[in-house]
């Protein structure tokens, strides 16, 4: 199974991908560490993304997914178009990670060292298009209360 988390930047695609790696015993990845430099000095400056500059990113995301199997991928995938690229395979499983606009802003804002410049949300917020045929998991309960509710909505095989 490859599990995608997916939603806004400071949702908490990572700390949750961390802690549903060890509770699932799947290798996580962060989709944000295969960003090219320019992407990330792009939004280091406040600089939105554009379609033309993520699609070798996501292109790179999917070879490696193809490539690797079973993960746990914590990925923005704001676009239909984006998650249709991230689609490798049927055992594709799309979680998205919802909540309030302030909630997120104040976590961004608390956050130091990350390249993402805190002004770029609103941007984001406003490009997400919430996918239809995915988990969707809240996330202003504590992290392991979202991954509890993840491993209960995952498919069982």
């Amino acid at each position: 199974m490859i599990i995608i988390l997916m939603g806004v930047s400071g949702c908490g695609k990572s700390a949750v991908g961390k802690a549903l790696s060890k509770e699932l015993d799947l290798p996580f990845y962060d989709a944000d560490d295969f960003h090219s430099e320019e992407n990330k000095e792009k939004m280091r400056k406040g600089v939105p993304l554009t379609d033309k500059d993520r699609k070798p990113w996501l292109k790179t995301l999917a070879d490696f997914m193809s490539a690797h199997g079973e993960m746990i991928l914590a990925c923005s995938a704001l676009k239909r178009s984006y998650r249709r690229i991230l689609r490798v395979s049927p055992e594709v499983q799309l979680v998205y990670l919802k909540g309030p606009y302030s909630l997120i802003r104040s976590r961004l804002e608390a956050r130091k060292g990350h390249f993402f410049d805190p002004t770029l949300l609103d941007s984001q917020f406003g490009t997400l298009e919430e996918p239809y045929h995915a988990l969707t998991v809240d996330i202003t309960p504590p992290i392991e209360a979202i991954v509890q509710t993840i491993k209960e909505k995952l498919p069982h095989p």
